[in-house]
């Protein structure tokens, strides 16, 4: 039966990454072991699981039904063991986290501190990529993602808006003048970040095509520049937030801007491990009010000096059901 369950686990997996070697890299086994695991299957089966191509591995009629059955009972054995005793179990073991590079250097690494001394025996592996990961595949355990999700077999938690500001050095404001709507910006050098899904700045009347002297895919870099009068950005208040506290940065109201939301994801499985609900749950009451948005200076109109009037943001945070972790299948846009 043991065995049984092993081969269970180890097909689950192959189907999910779609090749023999891609698991046995998330299983930390070697491909030949997990190969003579699958064709054990199929010969205890007495029938072929997976289509083999020289590119990918494609799952039979026979395989998608299997798949169905080996999803529901090691889902089934996950919940036995917890409701044996795991649920007591202090979290334990390494998590493998993955994070976007600016959101990951300001607001979770800083987090991790409080994290470990309350779960001492859990080590974090912080990987910081701004491009989406396979979790399976890459075998991480969780992910922070800004943005839009698409369906998919990852499970997906809502943990905060992520807010948008257009701003520019006083400087640069002072020397190039104002625009007082979404489309003089055309007339701005507006700093560019490659790694959007467009070259438009999106606006609740639509999106407003932008362009300037400088593109880079990290968002700090475009805040630098900005700061030293380059020109204008359209960033995240995550990221520009100390620098429109500080007075280097000056944002300007013209008009709504839509947020994005900010989710943890994670693989689909009926209930997570103990160390990644655990993480989930912390950065899910940590970033529920974000830390980030407080006393900001509110954008300026256009009859509002070059000065850094205070709105607090407080109350205008989107809520966060109390919604389990779980509860919505997503994958990243």
């Amino acid at each position: 039966m043991l065995d049984r369950l092993t081969g269970m686990q180890i097909f689950v997996r192959v189907a999910a990454a779609g090749s023999f070697s891609a698991a046995a890299r998330a299983l930390g086994l070697s491909q030949s072991g997990v190969t003579k695991h699958v064709a054990a299957l199929e010969d205890r089966l007495g029938a072929r699981l997976l289509h083999r191509t020289t590119r990918r591995l494609t799952l039979t009629e026979a395989g998608r039904h299997y798949l169905e059955a080996c999803e529901r009972i090691l889902a089934e054995v996950d919940e036995a063991e917890a409701a044996a005793g795991a649920e007591a179990a202090e979290p334990r073991g390494t998590l493998r986290l993955n994070v976007p590079v600016s959101f990951g250097v300001l607001h979770v690494a800083p987090a991790l501190a409080e994290f470990g001394r309350a779960h001492p025996a859990l080590a974090v592996e912080l990987g910081l990529n701004d491009r989406p990961v396979d979790l399976i595949e890459e075998g991480w355990d969780l992910a922070l993602r800004i943005g839009h999700l698409r369906e998919s077999s990852l499970v997906a938690r809502s943990l905060a808006p992520c807010r948008m500001r257009v701003c520019a050095a006083p400087s640069y404001w002072a020397a190039r003048g104002r625009p007082h709507r979404p489309e003089d910006l055309a007339a701005h050098n507006c700093l560019g970040y490659t790694l959007a899904s467009s070259d438009g700045w999106r606006f609740e009347g639509g999106t407003v095509p932008v362009a300037g002297s400088l593109r880079a895919s990290n968002g700090a870099a475009l805040v630098a520049a900005a700061a030293a009068g380059l020109g204008v950005i359209y960033q995240p208040t995550f990221l520009v937030g100390e620098a429109l506290r500080r007075g280097s940065l000056v944002a300007l109201d013209l008009g709504a801007i839509p947020s994005l939301p900010i989710h943890a994801v994670m693989p689909s499985r009926r209930r997570p491990p103990a160390k990644v609900r655990a993480l989930v749950e912390f950065v899910a009451a940590r970033f529920a009010d974000p830390p980030w948005d407080r006393n900001l200076p509110a954008p300026l109109g256009p009859g509002d000096p070059l000065t850094r009037a205070r709105d607090p943001l407080r109350g205008a945070c989107d809520p966060v059901g109390p919604e389990e972790a779980g509860a919505t299948l997503a994958r990243p846009s």
